[in-house]
């Protein structure tokens, strides 16, 4: 999505970046996908010349979650020293601590990219709709008998061997 990074904005950015990982049963993610995007939309309020277009991405591969902004400003931020009485400059450290990985690209003459990435959860395994799959009902039918044949020995009168 493109948007001007303004504070306003933002929040709106979280609340569709938190409804995206909902729908893609990413719950997990959501805080830290959240706050990563939040810093990075900060850094190009505060610091991208000469606007504040900006365009974040989320991209689901296989077991990674990346997210995404590209702003117009082709100078490269660096990652500060942590220094934890300061009140501004810790955003990429922020990124660095709750990602997997993360980094920066130059794009061309147009901007820079600012990623991070984090590792998402493997689905729960789903179930049909209406009930089993013919090859699950094959797989569970020796199990299912087994355990009606106990409950009928369980149940069963008790035989005598001797015959009257």
């Amino acid at each position: 999505m493109e948007l001007q990074a303004l504070p306003s904005r933002i929040g709106q950015v979280r609340r569709i970046v938190s409804a995206q990982l909902r729908y893609w049963h990413l719950d997990p993610l959501i805080e830290r996908a959240s706050l990563g995007v939040t810093e990075l939309l900060t850094n190009v309020h505060l610091h991208a010349q000469p606007d504040k277009t900006c365009t974040v991405e989320m991209e689901l591969l296989l077991d990674r979650l990346t997210v995404s902004v590209h702003d117009h400003d082709p100078r490269l931020p660096e990652l500060r020293a942590s220094d934890p009485t300061a009140t501004s400059g810790r955003g990429l450290a922020i990124v660095a601590a709750i990602a997997d990985s993360w980094g920066v690209r130059p794009d061309g003459d147009s901007g820079k990219v600012v990623w991070f990435a984090l590792p998402a959860p493997s689905p729960a395994p789903t179930r049909p709709l209406f009930g089993l799959t013919p090859y699950e009902r094959a797989l569970e039918a020796p199990a299912r008998a087994l355990a009606v044949d106990e409950r009928r020995a369980r149940h069963a009168p008790a035989r005598s061997a001797v015959a009257g």
